[in-house]
């Protein structure tokens, strides 16, 4: 591999101000706040607007559409014409 081509891969805590969630992992990307992690050690923290704790999909607290009962109506209102 080429040098001083691919950015830094280093520690980073991504947060999830909404739920209190957050989690230790790797990436290229950078915050220029940071946080004293559960080992002690201080890493840049980059706060997330979704994530799995608070994404309805992964909670279970979606809705679910009445995709039936829309087409039901749309055929009362315009199915014989």
């Amino acid at each position: 591999m080429k040098k001083n081509l691919h950015p830094a891969y280093r520690p980073v805590v991504f947060r999830d101000p909404s739920v209190g969630f957050a989690f230790l992992t790797r990436s290229t990307k950078t915050g220029d706040r940071t946080v004293e992690w559960e080992d002690g050690k201080t890493y840049p923290v980059i706060d997330v607007d979704v994530s799995s704790a608070s994404h309805p999909f992964y909670t279970g607290r979606g809705r679910i559409l009445d995709t039936a009962g829309r087409v039901e109506r749309f055929n009362q209102r315009y199915g014989k014409m």
